[in-house]
């Protein structure tokens, strides 16, 4: 086996599914995705590079005879990955029985597989991402003769022809307000046709299936007013009913071709309730957001991993880089922030497994809850990804910045990250919704305040801090429910930076398990809190003194410890 090995070369990942898998689930679950692990470390990581630089996708509007025929070329490695990727169940065994379990998959195996993927390829976990969702309206709200006719070839694991999703929300005069959207749809019989534009449309042309939001001729404005749509792509390309005006030439994320694309009666299948269109796509918006979560903390992992391996080969000063205590300092807290965010957004996903299946028992509250630590994880490690991107350049200094290196690709496809599924902005306004008309922020209390009652008391010596800062958000909350409508919108981003600061904290405190891993555990929450929640200079730093607990033995080449 290849000393590359995402998987296998990442303890953490491995604890987090042998904690959430049943164990049959876990054995199988263990065995590809080391395998996975591989794949994305060698070839698909190969194939990254080649599609980044000299294989992006490419628009053939016309044929040889000047037909219109608004076709993308994709180079043959990325259609090779497009293949192994989906045969692995990362769509498909959501929604339907593995094979060698007799049973469904679920998201956390799902996520796993896309956090290994963005290590190599982010740009193409969008598509992966846009398929995810699609699969998820289709199944949970297309009639049934809709359902039957599409979901199989959506889910594929190469039993039946692919069919990639996308799902076209946004438009020119639009962006973050979708109420403003213009797309129409024309009832013809038991069908719609569509006219109008999507100016943003990720996945255009590689896509099988396309969702659509679009309004019904008579529906009110607003996001009342729109609809969700089915539209087959390739049918309405041959009957040049839709048309790709260009694609964009994006900073980042090349693997994934994001157009305009406009509809001129393009044939169309209503999903669901005409009247819940922008309530059905906000849930897909969530999936994608955990997508986004997980996209993010794939760069964060890559990033970090190639300034590791850089400083402990580079000399400087007669030394190897690692001897200086600025670079242990980095290493150690990019170490500790990456661990206590993947453990962070996995505990986010077990909840997120129970909220969006379809038989789901969810309460109110756990729905509430869900869609808050979406908007926060999603925020926090979107920033990370370009924060870890920019530190992982500055590790390697001038050789960083220069393209022979995947650290300027990591940079270039951090940045989209903030965007895609909501600003930072739209998120922390969303925190602010959430605290406003559900009262979020007494959940949130209850349960970071349960989860510190239940600490061991070997762990509770690392809690005052948290206590402290627990504490003060609360003065912060009375705070602004104090100040007019004016003020308050002025700290939504704060508010939402608070709240993630004392979940993360709490979360590392609640990892530390006794045993083989009490040791590190300890020392990752105690840096990770100190780092966070309390300010100004040490005599002996926490980063020094876990240098070679946290960062230098770990993660070197190794077969699994739980194998």
């Amino acid at each position: 086996m290849s000393q590359h090995n995402y998987y296998i070369n990442d303890r953490l990942i491995q604890r987090l599914m042998k904690k959430y898998l049943p164990t049959d689930f876990y054995d199988y679950a263990h065995e590809q995705l080391t395998e996975f692990g591989e794949k994305v470390a060698n070839e698909i990581d190969e194939r990254a590079i080649h599609t980044d630089r000299e294989g992006q996708p490419r628009l053939i509007k016309y044929n040889k005879m000047g037909e219109e025929v608004n076709q993308v070329w994709v180079n043959e490695g990325y259609r090779k990955t497009v293949e192994e990727t989906y045969q692995t169940g990362i769509i498909g065994y959501v929604h339907k029985d593995i094979p060698e379990l007799e049973r469904k998959g679920n998201y956390m195996y799902s996520y796993a597989q896309g956090y290994l993927l963005s290590q190599s390829e982010p740009g193409f976990y969008c598509p992966v991402t846009l398929t995810l969702a699609t699969a998820y309206l289709i199944d949970h709200y297309a009639d049934a003769s809709l359902r039957d006719k599409f979901l199989p070839h959506v889910i594929s694991t190469g039993d039946v022809e692919l069919f990639e999703g996308a799902t076209f929300l946004t438009e020119r005069q639009g962006g973050s307000d979708v109420g403003a959207n213009v797309v129409k749809a024309v009832q013809v019989g038991d069908r719609y046709q569509l006219y109008g534009e999507k100016y943003f449309a990720s996945n255009a042309g590689m896509c099988g299936v396309v969702i659509v939001l679009a309004r019904i001729e008579g529906a009110p404005e607003g996001t009342k007013g729109l609809s969700l749509f089915l539209v087959p792509w390739e049918r309405n390309r041959e009957q040049q009913q839709l048309s790709i005006r260009r694609l964009k030439d994006k900073l980042g994320v090349r693997a994934v071709p994001s157009a305009e694309v406009e509809f001129d009666g393009a044939e169309a299948y209503l999903v669901g309730d005409p009247k819940q269109g922008f309530k059905y796509m906000m849930e897909a918006l969530n999936l994608s957001r955990v997508c986004n979560t997980v996209a993010s903390l794939g760069i964060m992992r890559r990033a970090y991993q190639e300034a590791k391996d850089y400083a402990f080969q580079r000399d400087a000063f007669g030394q190897k880089i690692t001897h200086y205590p600025m670079i242990q300092e980095t290493l150690v807290n990019m170490k500790t922030k990456l661990e206590v965010e993947t453990i962070a957004t996995f505990d986010m996903i077990s909840l997120f497994d129970q909220v969006m299946a379809k038989d789901s028992q969810a309460t109110e509250d756990d729905m509430a809850m869900l869609r808050l630590y979406i908007a926060l994880l999603k925020k926090e490690t979107a920033e990370q990804a370009i924060d870890y991107a920019h530190e992982s350049i500055e590790m390697h200094g001038g050789n960083g910045y220069i393209e022979d290196f995947v650290t300027p690709r990591l940079l270039r496809d951090a940045q989209v990250l903030t965007v895609w599924e909501g600003t930072a902005n739209i998120l922390g306004l969303e925190v602010l919704r959430l605290i406003e008309k559900l009262n979020v922020h007494e959940l949130f209390l209850r349960d970071m305040e349960e989860r510190l009652a239940r600490l061991p008391e070997t762990v509770k010596p690392l809690a005052t801090p948290v206590y402290q800062a627990l504490n003060q958000f609360k003065q912060s909350l009375q705070q602004l429910s104090n100040m007019n409508m004016s003020a308050r919108l002025m700290y939504p981003k704060k508010l939402a930076q608070d709240m993630v600061d004392l979940y993360e904290a709490v979360i590392a405190l609640d990892h530390i398990e006794d045993g083989e891993n009490f040791e590190r555990d300890y020392a990752v929450a105690e840096v990770f809190i100190n780092k966070t929640l309390i300010t100004g200079y040490q005599q002996d730093p926490l980063e020094l003194k876990y240098f070679d607990l946290i960062v230098a033995n770990q993660d070197q080449t190794q077969t699994s410890i739980l194998s």
